[in-house]
């Protein structure tokens, strides 16, 4: 624990990428091998299973360190992390017991067989005997809130410098369903791969985003200028659902999202369809909640992600559709180096076939002669239930991760208002000091009404600035939160809107977040309730 512990504060101390690799090789080429699939598990978001509840890891930190609830909670509040908090406030170490990253995880899988009692003494004992930093990292792990800040890029870079393996080839491997108790470093890093695993995807193909300036001409001609004649390139509507890959392999399914969870329980709409596809059959596509021909809104999809048991009314409530974009194997054949034109011919061929012809939808190709009328078509996103254009140039191979050069996708503006703040929150990690997190609220007659959450878009100066107006203008405090005087107004976007019998406000927005600080505006100036209403359409 105490190499992961040094590896995981190397990490937070730079935000520079090569001394991120350096800090990397450095630590695999130094731990066993055991210790070395353990650490890409964690970093690749394969936590072993959470075995004590926070409640009872508060409790026996309190009782070990000697203090009160409210004394525990006040530095809670100030640190913003509670692995962090117990590793401060708990008495310096008593004994010392210098186990490995995979014992110590092997011990937490082993509290499954333990009463409460035996948990206990297990983790004060380990606590006892550990310094601060393995602490924190330590409680990080127990706890399942185990984050670190580099990419998984990086990772695959280390190692691909470290075995001299292709980038690609290690980022497959170690996609799928795998387990660190079963899958071994030495597996992942031979030439020739001897896994069986059927379920495992590709990596993702990600696009960079075009950056349009509001004139109409002028984005035209720099489209023409860096992407060229538009007849080498496909359009798509950029549609708002979950990303995922559809696999069909010995007899068996797969859907697996891209945020590498395995999902196919969730979809079972989709099982249909995949079952008529031929053997060794991989697609690329969005699972999207559909009805009578029409693409419904994000938040429909939302009531049955996180859902164990997908109830009768809730198939009815939100029934599934694939929006396949791309075929990526095809009879068991990795197909990803053929260009896109080839790919789509087959993807088209194999849903020419199916009997599920509502669930198994094709991405349409938008019909357009020049940019400057792509750009026209893009204003009618929202009324085609899309965010924008996706474009692809049409030799371009299925590439791994995010590629400049031949994915883009082309978003239309958000949607926004002008709100005030009215409660702010601390944050956590580096910013656990700083009031960053805040509700905003419009008018609703005479009164302000919250309708919306966000904490990105500021500037480090200006959440500065923020931080000292809340410290300042505090009207009331809950907890953690603080009431603060209205007086700051704020832009703020968001994808979509949603009616919602949830909020107060009588609406839920989809991603929102701040797009500039108002300084030009009072607070009398802000929008109204009706005025989002009025995006419901």
């Amino acid at each position: 624990m105490r190499a992961f512990a040094k590896l995981f504060a190397d990490l937070d101390e730079t935000n520079k990428t090569n001394e991120k690799v350096r800090v990397l090789k450095e630590y695999f080429t130094s731990v066993t091998d055991h210790d070395k699939i353990h650490t890409l598990a964690l970093f690749t978001g394969r936590k072993p299973k959470r075995q004590i509840n926070a409640t009872f890891v508060r409790t026996w930190a309190m009782e070990m360190a000697g203090i009160p609830p409210w004394l525990f909670e006040e530095s809670y509040q100030v640190v913003g992390d509670l692995g962090e908090t117990i590793a401060l406030l708990l008495p310096r170490n008593t004994s010392e017991q210098h186990k490995s990253l995979t014992e110590w995880i092997g011990e937490m899988n082993a509290l499954a067989n333990m009463d409460e009692a035996g948990r206990k003494q297990w983790l004060t004992d380990a606590w006892a005997s550990m310094s601060q930093q393995e602490r924190f990292v330590f409680n990080k792990v127990l706890t399942g809130s185990f984050r670190v800040g580099v990419s998984q890029n990086l990772i695959i870079k280390a190692l691909a410098d470290i075995s001299g393996l292709d980038a690609a080839t290690l980022t497959h491997r170690i996609m799928g369903n795998w387990d660190p108790n079963t899958f071994s470093f030495s597996q992942l890093m031979q030439e020739q791969d001897a896994s069986d695993d059927i379920s495992r995807p590709y990596p993702f193909y990600l696009a960079y985003a075009i950056q349009e300036t509001s004139d109409q001409q002028k984005t035209a001609e720099e489209m023409e200028e860096s992407l060229g004649d538009p007849a080498n390139w496909q359009a798509e509507w950029k549609w708002d659902g979950i990303r995922a890959q559809a696999i069909y392999r010995d007899g068996k399914i797969f859907i697996w999202t891209r945020g590498e969870e395995l999902s196919t329980d969730k979809f079972p709409e989709l099982h249909g369809f995949l079952k008529e596809l031929p053997d060794g059959t991989v697609l690329d596509g969005e699972a999207i909640c559909f009805s009578d021909g029409t693409p419904l809104p994000f938040n429909v999809l939302q009531t049955r992600i996180g859902r164990k048991n997908l109830s009768k009314k809730i198939l009815e409530e939100s029934p599934m559709a694939f929006i396949a974009y791309d075929c990526l194997e095809y009879a068991g054949e990795d197909i990803r180096h053929l260009p896109l034109s080839e790919r789509r011919e087959k993807l088209e061929e194999l849903q020419s076939k199916t009997s599920f012809p509502e669930i198994f939808r094709l991405s349409p190709v938008v019909d357009f002669s020049s940019w400057e009328d792509l750009y026209d078509l893009r204003l009618l996103s929202r009324e085609n239930h899309a965010e924008g254009f996706m474009l692809k140039r049409l030799e371009s191979t299925y590439q791994t991760g995010r590629k400049r050069g031949d994915w883009w996708k082309w978003k239309v503006d958000p949607l926004s208002v002008d709100a005030v703040l009215m409660y702010a929150q601390k944050g956590h990690g580096r910013r656990a000091d700083l009031y960053t997190d805040y509700t905003f609220a419009v008018w609703d007659g005479d009164k302000l009404v919250a309708f919306a959450k966000a904490y990105s878009g500021l500037t480090d100066k200006e959440i500065n600035q923020v931080d000292y107006f809340v410290k300042r203008n505090t009207l009331e405090k809950f907890g953690p939160v603080r009431t603060v005087k209205p007086q700051l107004v704020f832009e703020i976007g968001f994808e979509g809107i949603n009616k919602s019998n949830r909020h107060k406000s009588g609406v839920a927005l989809r991603f929102p977040r701040i797009l500039r600080w108002r300084t030009d505006k009072k607070i009398e100036e802000a929008d109204t309730i009706e005025t989002l209403k009025n995006f419901l359409g």
